[in-house]
């Protein structure tokens, strides 16, 4: 912090002032005394149990004196339990970030924790902004002396920092972008908040490419993350800009994304907590929407992995209609359950269909037609050839940002068979769906993409082969006839056009009620969609597909 700023406490708000108070006046006040809180034993005896309610806030008051004083960050570190951590993060925080004159004001314990505000300036090369934000700490007792600590995390500092990032304020390292839609509607955070992640990276990737100038930011510099944890393509995860200094010029960004279809997919996941959908033209692989209803703000529809439940069957079907063990038109056993090596498998409240067809088993959604057909393949890693050779899973997809392209891996016995039916260990998101469905109505897998392959030249995943054609009609069909009288029909009742879909019920240990997939084509547009604990794919998942196919 700048030369000759002090602390005060005033009303029990810590207060950076020029002069006027002395340090020596700041220890009279906070009952600082060498560094150790009044509550601190003095004996050799070392305290257990949790922290006293006078521990906690005494704790808390003195180490967020000492950040808001920001010239001993030291000091500030010896009320954490992680020193070195604590120190480097406090000395940041002026040095690295330029933010100055904190106000820092606790607020009312709740247990150990500890909220607090924080009204600071951000000030750089004759350039400020006020900066406030609000976060929180907890208060725990140290495990060899004994003495209430604050409990070291990023998030104490900035409620956005993580262990391996921190707050910067200079020139931004690429320039501001002007997304917009392929017919060049601006696309913002602001009217589209399930953007927000995707341009940020936009953003750090191509805006130098899009030829702006930067400005003076303060972010949130992240180094050695991969956004979401392993995505395709390497992308680190995007810089968080907390404020802008001075804006730079924006360099214009053409995306595929559909401003028109992108509003609708923000309306659609509204309805529904912790919902993701995306929309991909089967023509072109061009991705329409992508929008997501989270309260972590992950990206789930690009990055989340999860197990697809029954909307799998699409590559199942495939797979078994390529190897002639079934026909759309052919009978189809559908018992109550099956059992495959040791593992037991049912249908939804245990129903069967007597003397019925693949297509009712299919477009019913039933388990055991799928399952009992495992041993007749001879090879239980069909599937997963399957999937990758025909429909492009897991072939890292270069869209343009960071996402995950599904994972279906070898298994055997009664994991293999989970498999079929979209449990087990398939891993996937409403994009990998949406591509198994416009992969299917199209034939050919075309591998989406968010902004186009000629911007940086960046290598598409190619299949292997296309879909035979006459599997491929055979499932244009059976998804037709979900979405007139099977499982699907209730969801896509309103929708015209060339239309077909497939529900999904993906059960989840420890998860009282199952996560809820769909997937759908109408045209030239197709969409997938799920809702966490949503139930059956056609209650909530269902009505998100619609609502985006017909804004399409």
């Amino acid at each position: 912090m700048r030369s000759g700023t002090k602390v005060a406490i005033v009303g029990g708000v810590f207060v950076v002032v020029a002069g006027g108070i002395g340090y020596g006046a700041y220890n009279v006040i906070s009952g600082v005394d060498g560094g150790n809180t009044g509550t601190r034993s003095t004996s050799a005896e070392v305290k257990t149990g949790p922290p006293s309610a006078e521990e906690i806030k005494n704790t808390a008051d003195e180490f967020l004196a000492a950040w808001a004083d920001g010239k001993d960050p030291e000091l500030a570190a010896t009320y954490t339990n992680n020193a070195a951590a604590a120190k480097d993060a406090v000395a940041g925080y002026s040095e690295q970030a330029h933010i100055t004159d904190a106000v820092i004001t606790p607020g009312k314990a709740t247990g150990a924790k500890v909220p607090f505000t924080v009204e600071a300036t951000v000030t750089y090369k004759g350039l400020s902004k006020p900066l406030s934000y609000a976060s929180e700490l907890t208060v725990v007792r140290g495990v060899t002396t004994g003495k209430p600590l604050v409990d070291w995390a990023p998030t104490v500092i900035h409620p956005k920092l993580t262990k391996n990032s921190s707050l910067m304020t200079g020139e931004a390292p690429t320039p501001p972008i002007k997304a917009v839609d392929r017919d060049g509607t601006e696309l913002t955070a602001e009217k589209y908040p399930s953007l927000a992640p995707v341009l940020d990276q936009l953003r750090d990737k191509y805006g130098e490419k899009a030829g702006g100038e930067s400005g003076v930011e303060t972010w949130i510099q992240t180094d050695g993350e991969s956004a979401g944890g392993g995505a395709s393509g390497g992308d680190s995860a995007p810089r968080k800009t907390l404020l802008t200094l001075s804006k730079g010029k924006s360099g214009e960004l053409t995306t595929t994304l559909d401003a028109k279809v992108q509003a609708a997919a923000e309306q659609a996941v509204k309805k529904f907590d912790e919902a993701s959908v995306a929309a991909v033209r089967p023509s072109t692989g061009e991705i329409v929407a992508v929008a997501n209803n989270r309260k972590d703000g992950f990206n789930a529809a690009m990055l989340g992995k999860q197990a697809p439940g029954s909307t799998m069957k699409i590559v199942t079907a495939a797979m078994l209609l390529e190897k002639g063990l079934v026909g759309a038109d052919r009978p189809a056993e559908c018992p109550k359950t099956v059992l495959y090596q040791g593992t037991s498998f049912h249908n939804l409240d245990n129903f069967d269909i007597q003397g019925g067809t693949f297509t009712q088993s299919f477009a019913r959604s039933c388990n055991t037609a799928f399952i009992k057909l495992i041993d007749d393949t001879k090879d239980d890693h069909a599937l997963p050839a399957e999937a990758r050779e025909v429909f492009g899973l897991g072939l890292n997809w270069q869209t343009g940002v960071a996402s995950a392209d599904g994972s279906v891996p070898e298994s055997d016995g009664g994991g293999a068979a989970a498999q079929y039916i979209g449990q087990g260990t398939v891993q996937m998101n409403v994009l990998n769906i949406a591509s198994v469905t416009a992969t299917t109505k199209d034939g050919t897998f075309r591998q989406p993409i968010i902004v186009p392959r000629d911007l940086d030249d960046r290598e598409l995943a190619v299949a292997e082969r296309q879909l035979p054609g006459s599997v491929g009609q055979q499932l244009r069909d059976m998804m037709r006839e979900t979405a007139s009288w099977g499982t699907g029909k209730a969801a896509m009742a309103g929708l015209g056009g060339d239309k077909g879909a497939k529900t999904g019920s993906a059960e989840v240990d420890g998860q009282a009620t199952s996560n809820s997939w769909f997937t759908g084509f109408q045209d030239d547009l197709a969409v997938a969609a799920s809702v966490e604990s949503g139930g059956h794919g056609g209650d909530a998942a269902g009505p998100v597909v619609a609502a985006v196919l017909a804004a399409g």
